[in-house]
């Protein structure tokens, strides 16, 4: 494809997100690229790397097109990111010339429009700290309150594109072996610095098509979540909940540290994300999980109260943490979606908390970077729960590292980690 299809394509995909925009970005992407064979690896990556650069901007480029009284329309959001990235309005519409295949021709309003961007930055002195930030006005003063003086430092990290990690499956192979073989297939990994079971691939390659992802030696997982299932510490011959599975990406870290020993439940909401855990139980060579799907009136959890040692609530939440990988979330996201999350994770956390043995552990997790999500609701937990108590991380830690946090908990960020976003909690039940 030439520049100007790529930037054609790009425009297409960004009005088929803005055409579904409660529908996640990537979701919308796979089926895209799906309907568009013919595009090659190269092609895809790159209008996909067009179009996410939107999407990180998307606050800023709709404040600059207002300023100008132009409309954010998709191929006008493009241009005025070429713009802001150092292009003149001549290069542009050259590239916008309406040829074969590319972009239609800018019209004259479109142009006088632009002009207004052309020499400038992302950044204005007038602009407000929210746009400039790119997060929703309503959730500046809760990330104020949770970062302080260095939130904007927080959210340049959280802006920048994510590497790719990987989770090397100890049942199949070693760190080294499954280096050699992603080596052998040009594709150079270097360990990961906080997980001894990571590998972290620069930039996006496409990995799940070659010998070692396929054989299972390898998983897609970013370092956070592999510390999340370390600090789980699910051992051999122990039973272990995984109360929000999804598709099983901790349920298989687990596993692997069970030694494919003892009894994992993998349990969700979801019978579809279930289903999809089925085939990287298979590729990893993981045989002690079991599979249930939580319905309305279940008294699965009921007849199971007080038999697991240990239980992880991977909760559902606001997933601030992954905005390097999903920028458009924080586009789709609302004060009344946060207001249900709070109620969804603490009753989650009462009814999983009932699976916990005496002197068993439950795991509270998240991927959002909010004090109400993560430390108020483990405190709102406690209060009603007088038979649990915090592990310090300190004691709770058992990875040969160190751990990465000084507090009680588990408080990963892109700045300070290099990872995702993530907050985990260890609960101890009295024996």
């Amino acid at each position: 494809m030439t520049p100007a299809a790529r930037l054609a394509a790009a425009i297409e995909l960004l009005a088929a997100i803005e055409t579904d925009p409660r529908r996640p970005a990537d979701a919308v992407a796979n089926d895209f690229f799906r309907a568009r064979r013919f595009m090659g690896g190269a092609d895809r990556r790159a209008v996909a790397e067009r179009s996410w650069s939107v999407l990180r901007a998307r606050r800023r480029l709709g404040w600059w097109l207002a300023r100008e009284g132009a409309p954010a329309t998709p191929r006008l959001l493009l241009a005025a990111l070429l713009l802001l990235q150092g292009w003149t309005l001549d290069g542009v519409a050259r590239s916008f010339s309406g040829g074969k295949f590319g972009p239609g021709a800018l019209r004259p309003e479109e142009g006088g429009r632009l002009r207004g961007l052309e020499g400038h930055s992302f950044d204005h002195p007038e602009m407000p700290e929210a746009v400039r930030l790119e997060v929703p006005d309503w959730l500046l003063p809760a990330l104020l309150a949770r970062f302080g003086p260095t939130l904007a430092a927080e959210l340049a990290a959280l802006a920048e594109p994510a590497s790719l990690d990987l989770r090397v499956n100890l049942l199949k192979g070693t760190r080294e072996a499954a280096q050699a073989s992603l080596a052998a297939e040009g594709v150079e990994a270097a360990p990961t610095p906080l997980s001894p079971w990571g590998l972290r691939v620069p930039g996006r390659r496409p990995i799940t098509a070659g010998r070692t992802f396929q054989e299972g030696l390898v998983e897609i997982q970013d370092e956070g979540s592999q510390l999340i299932a370390a600090l789980v510490g699910a051992a051999p011959e122990m039973r272990v909940a995984d109360w929000c599975a999804g598709a099983g990406g901790k349920t298989l870290a687990m596993a692997m540290t069970m030694q494919n020993r003892g009894h994992i439940a993998a349990c969700d909401v979801s019978a579809p994300r279930l289903d999809g855990a089925v085939r990287r139980l298979r590729r990893a060579g993981v045989h002690n999980v079991e599979r249930h799907v939580i319905g309305p009136g279940d008294r699965w959890a009921k007849r199971r109260a007080g038999g697991f040692d240990r239980v992880l609530v991977d909760a559902p939440c606001t997933g601030i943490g992954t905005w390097r990988r999903n920028p458009d979330a924080r586009l789709r996201l609302s004060a009344r979606d946060l207001a249900e999350l709070l109620g969804k994770q603490a009753a989650i956390l009462s009814q999983a908390a009932r699976l916990v043995r005496n002197g068993g552990r439950l795991v509270y997790a998240t991927c959002s970077l909010l004090t109400e999500e993560n430390e108020a609701q483990v405190q709102s937990f406690l209060a009603a729960h007088p038979d649990f108590a915090v592990v310090p991380l300190a004691r709770a830690w058992a990875l040969p590292t160190s751990p990465p946090c000084a507090g009680p908990f588990l408080a990963l960020t892109p700045r300070r980690h290099g990872t995702d976003g993530f907050f985990a909690a260890v609960l101890e039940r009295a024996a």
